[in-house]
C-alpha cells in the first residue's frame, strides 16, 4: 500500500518538500498531505518591499493548490502529534478536529515572532512575519500621512502619526526600516503639507551593532547610510515600554510613535512542546544533518523528519552558524526542503540518505530604493549594484516562474510609473460602509 506522508506546515521547507516529492515519487509509492491554515506560501524576504509599496502583496505569495497538483491540501492546523502511535490531530479551519494516521511525518511549521514581556508591545506593536502584517503596515503609513496632513503643523498628534519605530537590528529590522524610510520620502511629493523633518524613523537595537550576518565594516556603512537618509539608529538600547505608543528607551529617551514594528527575533511554534517529539532547549525539534528527527542522544526517530526554522539542524558546513546550528532563514529552508524530499524518497526505497552540507551564498539586503548591500566572505558590495543583486537574487529565488514573472513585471511597472500610493486601509473593516446604510427591520409593535 502507498505510504502516507504528512507535512506539517506549508512554508518554504514544507512547500519545497512537497513540490520535490511530486517529481520524485513513483505512481502509487506514497500519498502526500500538507496541512496549513493558509492556502499559500509567503516569500518573507519580500515583506519589507510589500510594506513599502514596491511589490504587490499577492505577487509575494505562492498558491499551493496551483502548483502542488498531486498533494492533498488541508486547510487547518496540526494541534497534536503522537509519533508513538503515528497519529496527528488535525483541526481544520472549519469543522471538528480528527485523527490522521501517517507513516512518515515532516515537521516544517516555521517560526513566529518572539517577543519579550515589555509593557505595551502585545497591545500596540505589529510583526513583519506575514503578508497580512506587511499590508497593514503599508496602509497604516499612507493612512497616517493622510490624517497628519489635515492636522496643524507642530501638533503632538501629527508628530505621533509621523513617527515610526522598528525594534530589532537584524536583516529583517534593517530592511524594514530602510524600505519604510524610502517609502515615506517618496510620499512627501504627494503630501506637500508634510516636511521631511516631520517624519521620524527610529531603529532600536539592544546589541552594539546591526546585521551580524555581515562584516563590521559593512554594518557600519549601513548605519552611516541610513542615518544620512533620516533614520535614528539606537544601538546598545533596549525598549523599556510602549504603552499607548509612548516609547521609553533604556537610555532615558521618550517619544510617541503610532506605528511600532517588532522584528527582534523568531521562535518555533509553542505547540510542539506538547508533542512526543524530541525538543531542544529553545523549543526546536531536534534534527540531524540528514534532516531526520533524533533524540538528545542522537538516536534516529524512524519516520520523522524536520527542516527550516522549526528545526535544530546541525550546520556541518565550513562556516557554521551560531551554536553550530543552521540559522533560521529562507536560504536554509529552501535547500533543506529539496534535500528532505530526496531523503524521504530514498528511505522509502531502502536507499541511503544524504547530509545537509551547504555552501554559503552570502547575504544580500535591500535598503530602500536603489541602495543595498551584499556580503560573501570578505567580499562586499554597497549601493546601487548591491541593490540590483538583491532584486535579481530574490526575484529568481521566489518559487515558480509564474510568480517570478509577476514580481519582475511589477518592478518594471514601478520603474515607469512609480510606487502605488493608494491606501486601502478600509479593507480591514470591509462591512463598515455597508452596515452604515443597510436597512434593518422595524421593531415589532407592542
Amino acid at each position: 500500500m502507498a505510504k502516507k506522508i504528512l507535512i506539517v506546515g506549508g512554508g518554504y521547507a514544507g512547500f519545497y518538500t512537497a513540490w520535490k516529492l511530486e517529481k520524485l515519487l513513483r505512481a502509487g509509492e506514497a500519498e502526500v498531505t500538507i496541512v496549513d491554515p493558509l492556502p499559500y506560501l509567503a516569500y518573507l524576504p519580500f515583506l519589507p518591499e510589500v510594506a513599502a509599496g514596491s511589490i504587490e502583496p499577492r505577487h509575494a505569495v505562492v498558491a499551493r493548490r496551483r502548483h502542488l497538483k498531486r498533494t492533498a491540501n488541508v486547510a487547518g492546523k496540526v494541534t497534536g502529534i503522537s509519533h508513538a502511535t503515528k497519529t496527528a490531530t488535525i483541526t481544520p479551519n472549519e469543522g471538528e478536529a480528527y485523527e490522521f494516521a501517517y507513516d512518515q511525518i515532516v515537521v516544517t511549521t516555521g517560526s513566529v515572532s518572539r517577543t519579550f514581556p515589555i509593557a505595551g508591545i502585545a497591545d500596540n506593536a505589529i510583526g513583519m512575519k506575514t503578508i497580512e502584517e506587511a499590508v497593514a503596515v503599508r496602509d497604516r503609513i499612507v493612512g497616517n500621512f493622510e490624517r497628519a496632513a489635515s492636522l496643524p503643523a507642530g501638533s503632538a498628534e501629527r508628530a505621533r502619526l509621523l513617527t515610526i519605530t522598528v525594534v530589532g537590528g537584524g536583516f529583517a529590522g534593517i530592511e524594514t526600516i530602510s524600505e519604510l524610510r524610502s517609502f515615506a520620502t517618496s510620499l512627501l511629493r504627494r503630501y506637500p503639507e508634510i516636511t521631511f523633518d516631520e517624519t521620524q524613523f527610529h531603529l532600536v537595537e539592544a546589541m552594539g551593532r546591526i546585521m551580524p550576518e555581515v562584516s563590521q565594516e559593512t554594518a557600519d556603512w549601513v548605519v552611516k547610510d541610513q542615518t544620512r537618509r533620516g533614520v535614528n539608529i539606537h544601538l546598545d538600547t533596549q525598549l523599556s515600554s510602549a504603552v499607548d505608543g509612548k516609547i521609553e528607551l533604556s537610555t532615558g529617551e521618550n517619544y510617541e510613535s503610532d506605528l511600532i514594528v517588532w522584528t527582534a527575533g523568531v521562535m518555533p511554534r509553542p505547540f510542539l512542546r506538547g508533542t512526543d517529539l524530541p525538543i531542544g532547549p529553545r523549543g526546536h525539534v531536534i534534527g540531524s544533518p540528514t534532516l531526520q528527527i533524533t533524540t538528545e542522544d542522537g538516536d534516529v526517530v524512524e519516520g520523522a523528519w524536520t527542516a527550516g526554522d522549526t528545526s535544530q539542524t546541525p550546520d556541518i558546513s565550513s562556516t557554521p552558524g551560531p551554536g553550530g546550528f543552521c540559522v533560521p532563514n529562507a536560504q536554509h529552508a529552501v535547500r533543506q526542503g529539496r534535500l528532505l524530499a530526496k531523503n524521504i524518497a530514498a528511505s522509502l526505497r531502502g536507499e541511503g540518505v544524504a547530509e545537509y552540507n551547504h555552501k554559503n551564498q552570502g547575504a544580500v539586503a535591500g535598503l530602500g530604493m536603489n541602495t543595498g548591500v551584499f556580503q560573501s566572505g570578505k567580499f562586499a558590495m554597497r549601493g546601487y549594484i548591491a541593490w540590483l543583486a538583491h532584486r535579481f537574487y530574490h526575484g529568481l529565488a521566489i518559487p515558480t516562474w509564474e510568480r517570478k514573472w509577476r514580481v519582475f513585471g511589477g518592478w518594471v511597472g514601478h520603474f515607469f510609473l512609480g510606487r502605488d500610493v493608494v491606501n486601502i486601509e478600509a479593507t480591514q473593516q470591509p462591512r463598515a460602509i455597508f452596515e452604515e446604510f443597510a436597512s434593518r427591520p422595524k421593531p415589532a409593535a407592542e
